[in-house]
């Protein structure tokens, strides 16, 4: 049976908004120190839910109805696991409750915000990172909860990933300050831990310009293992403690992300093997190598593209982690032995692989001349066909220090198998193409993520993948401030935006933003008042009255990191100059959707606003 011709954009789709709605989050999977019990974190409609299970038993939930989330900067570290128990953050505290059975009881009082517990060997003491009044610190409470919290280490700005030595007798961390990032520079630090001090303080690795990540000691206490970007590219590090002998296990490669979150794991230690995660410009492989020989191969993971949070048994060489790819949405998957093996799927998988797009990478010259990195994925629907050029989305990716992958794309798939062809720009600034590129966005966001999102767009057009009439800048935090400059620097070019809780006012993003971002400005713009000019030529809410094209504007009334303030004065414009626009506040909802009605009803109105200003 031949396909039927629908134009392009109007496709019956098998992605609805209803299901993207229901999908659920697959954040973080860590194993017990039995080697048995896995403990995963699932966002359900906006609430974290921990559950756990053992060997072939059926997973139960375990943190009772509380919303399982770690506080400190972007959250992440959510929760740990050792001898049978686990330990989450929620509310700002850290809870304690055993596997087999028993309800969450609070061990910290309720006061300022914590993340990244991690249990000592003997299971008395938690390490934690914690947050007050803007000032963080590593921590440490006693697991029962009888006393009150106690400094360990303070006066650095920021702190995150701490890590128990075997012997539950050092201990070791990543810290950083003001104005770096910690993808710009940071230092790992290892201290003895006297009972209730620190002692033997010791800098081991990075500076302000060598980023270092996830300290983690071998279970044999004679390695620490560490990764660091001490040049172009990223080198996987053992120390081994006795000696201070340093060796490069792996190097030359992406093997790290940007620091965005707490309790990020890029690799782990089996027994004796270290298994780790290597980007090759965003498919991801898993690697394994045996540090006293260095011997290093791969793992064969097929289908999975993308793997993050690996986590590995202490007792066998096992390996789990949250896997997908383009056709195969989140899955906690359990690796062992060569084969693979589902434990939890995010979605029902109710739609037929074969509907759903691949990404393909291309590139194109930026002004100076430059290779910029895209992935594009194609129209995909197999009844329905059209004539002519597709309808384009161009998707701007947040951060701006991250970068689009071969992960599963929902976004992607929603447009597509409609007909529309959909781009993924990783401009200049975003990370996975080496060092260099990543810096050049350096002193010059609102310009060259501005000019790439256009030469995306323009690069699809002359390869004959998308109709230059009809072309959607889309992005969300960092990708709506390009949104929005694209709109005023170069009107005509989109026929349309799509902006989510854009940064619009550079300056007052210096004052309103959390503590986590309120430098990255240095960095990405200049310093005040010296570099003015810029903060006012890249500030959108300032340029607002040249955006002629029609924009829909969403907005989350909770975020604190975007607050709606920047949304409202880009509005105000809009309504002041009479130009076709969309705007949605969202109650409830911070940076980033998280409710099910609010997925649905956003994709809804898109799916509204395309078909009024761009399809027609």
């Amino acid at each position: 049976m031949g396909k039927q011709s629908v134009p392009f954009g109007l496709w019956p789709s098998p992605v609805s908004p209803e299901m993207l709605g229901a999908k659920m989050r697959l954040e973080d999977v860590q194993f017990d120190s039995d080697g048995e019990t896995l403990v995963w974190l699932e966002g359900r409609d906006g609430r974290g839910v921990l559950v756990a299970q053992c060997g072939e038993d059926a997973p139960r939930d375990i943190s009772a109805n509380m919303n399982v989330r770690a506080g400190v900067g972007y959250g992440g570290g959510d929760f740990t696991v050792r001898n049978g128990v686990t330990v989450f953050a929620a509310n700002g505290r850290l809870y304690h409750v055993p596997l087999a059975h028993g309800q969450p009881r609070p061990i910290t009082p309720e006061f300022g915000d914590a993340a990244s517990p991690v249990i000592s060997p003997d299971g008395t003491q938690i390490l934690f990172i914690h947050s007050y009044e803007r000032t963080d610190c590593l921590a440490l409470v006693d697991a029962a909860g009888q006393g009150w919290p106690m400094k360990l280490a303070s006066g650095a700005d920021f702190y995150m990933q701490p890590a128990w030595h075997p012997d539950g007798q050092q201990i070791a961390w990543i810290e950083w300050d003001h104005p770096q990032m910690p993808w710009d520079g940071t230092r790992l630090m290892t201290a003895r831990f006297d009972g209730d001090r620190l002692s033997d303080v010791t800098h081991v690795f990075g500076d302000v310009e060598t980023p270092v990540f996830q300290p983690e000691f071998s279970p044999d206490g004679r390695h620490l293992a560490f990764l660091a970007n001490d040049g172009e590219w990223d080198t996987l590090y053992t120390l081994e403690l006795a000696s201070g002998k340093k060796q490069a296990l792996a190097k030359d490669a992406s093997l790290m992300e940007p620091a965005w979150g707490q309790g990020m794991r890029l690799m782990a230690w089996s027994g004796q093997m270290l298994f780790y995660l290597k980007n090759d410009r965003g498919w991801r492989t898993l690697w394994k190598v045996e540090p006293d020989s260095g011997k290093s191969e791969q793992v064969d993971v097929a289908p999975y593209s993308w793997m993050t949070q690996i986590t590995a048994s202490p007792v066998k060489e096992q390996v789990a982690f949250v896997a997908s790819s383009a056709r195969i949405p989140d899955r906690i998957v359990l690796w062992e032995k060569g084969k693979t093996c589902v434990l939890r799927r995010s979605s029902s998988e109710s739609i037929d692989p074969t509907e759903l797009p691949e990404p393909k990478p291309i590139e194109w010259p930026a002004p100076d001349k430059t290779v910029v990195h895209g992935l594009y994925y194609a129209p995909t629907n197999s009844r329905y066909t059209a004539e002519g050029l597709p309808p384009t989305i161009v998707n701007i990716h947040g951060g701006p220090t991250s970068a689009r992958t071969a992960s599963f794309n929902a976004q992607a798939a929603f447009f597509t198998t409609r007909g529309y062809a959909y781009l993924e720009v990783n401009y200049r600034g975003s990370t996975g193409y080496g060092r260099k590129y990543m810096l050049m966005l350096r002193q010059k966001w609102g310009l060259v993520d501005t000019e790439d999102a256009v030469g995306g767009a323009r690069a699809l057009a002359a390869l004959g993948y998308a109709d230059p009439q009809r072309t959607v800048v889309i992005g969300g935090s960092a990708g709506g401030f390009t949104v929005l400059n694209a709109l005023e620097q170069f009107p005509g070019v989109f026929k349309a935006g799509i902006d989510l809780y854009g940064v619009a006012n550079l300056f007052d993003f210096l004052i309103g933003t959390h503590k986590f971002e309120e430098r990255y400005n240095d960095s990405l713009v200049g310093v005040l008042p010296q570099d003015a000019e810029r903060f006012k030529a890249w500030s959108p809410a300032l340029h607002a009255d040249k955006i002629k094209d029609p924009i829909a504007v969403f907005q989350g009334a909770d975020d604190r990191v975007v607050p709606p303030e920047h949304s409202e004065q880009i509005v105000a414009t809009l309504r002041a100059n009479k130009v076709p626009h969309v705007y949605k506040l969202y109650p409830g909802e911070g940076h980033g959707w998280r409710k099910t009605e609010t997925i649905i009803d956003f994709y809804n109105s898109v799916d509204r606003f395309l078909k009024q200003y761009v399809l027609f």
